[in-house]
């Protein structure tokens, strides 16, 4: 299932970039100019993440995420702003944000920004076992797979394999993104130990559950 994410900013060609881009990952983007808008599509949607400008028509940012938090909201959210002070900055973060970035940014950065928040969240609010077949079951804490009632601990690239692939279940996963998940920067990436987690992980879940996707990636299935 698609991530769905609210995009509020009212430099129209900045919108339409980051639209254009988060679309072109996968993601269902909601893009809105006004303070207002942002409010109304916040109230008729639930959204996974909220990507906020601050100095927008009608009602900030910092007034938006301030006013859905006080009613309960617990969607997590970025702002994405030119303010650049640390008051700003202390700003933000009282309104109830998860993360801040400054203009100007890498598209790539931002996508790093909310893919860790959607993560966080993803394993935040569920327990922490989850069942992936009739019999097998994953401790996201610990990271043991219990298959049968025996338990197995998985190394720690084989834990955030699975846990990327949790995320994505029935939707391929890419090459790229797999890389970025597993390897941390400056850690020379392998095409071959990549290979290797994927037979780890099939020998405890079985080979039907990851299948190779040529030339793109690989897809957790459920079926």
């Amino acid at each position: 299932m698609k991530k769905k994410l609210l995009l509020l900013e009212d430099d129209l060609a900045l919108n339409e970039t980051v639209v254009d881009y988060f679309e072109s990952l996968g993601f269902s983007i909601t893009p809105v100019y006004d303070g207002n808008s942002a409010l109304d599509a916040i109230y008729e949607n639930n959204f996974d993440l909220l990507l906020l400008d601050v100095n927008v028509p009608d009602i900030n940012g910092f007034e938006i995420l301030k006013n859905i938090r006080e009613q309960g909201s617990t969607t997590p959210a970025i702002f994405i702003t030119s303010l650049n002070s640390m008051r700003d900055l202390e700003s933000g973060y009282d309104s109830g944000c998860d993360d801040y970035i400054r203009k100007p940014f890498a598209l790539k950065e931002l996508k790093l920004r909310v893919e860790t928040i959607l993560k966080r969240d993803f394993f935040h609010s569920r327990s922490d076992k989850i069942e992936i077949d009739e019999n097998i079951y994953y401790d996201t804490k610990s990271d043991l797979l219990s298959i049968d009632g025996e338990e197995v601990k998985l190394n720690n690239k084989d834990a955030k394999l699975l846990k990327l692939f949790l995320q994505n279940k029935d939707t391929i996963v890419t090459h790229e993104t797999i890389y970025s998940t597993l390897w941390e920067y400056g850690e020379e990436i392998s095409e071959s130990a990549l290979r290797t987690y994927i037979k780890n992980l099939r020998k405890y879940l079985g080979k039907e559950k990851i299948v190779s996707i040529k030339k793109l990636g690989y897809r957790f299935t459920t079926k």
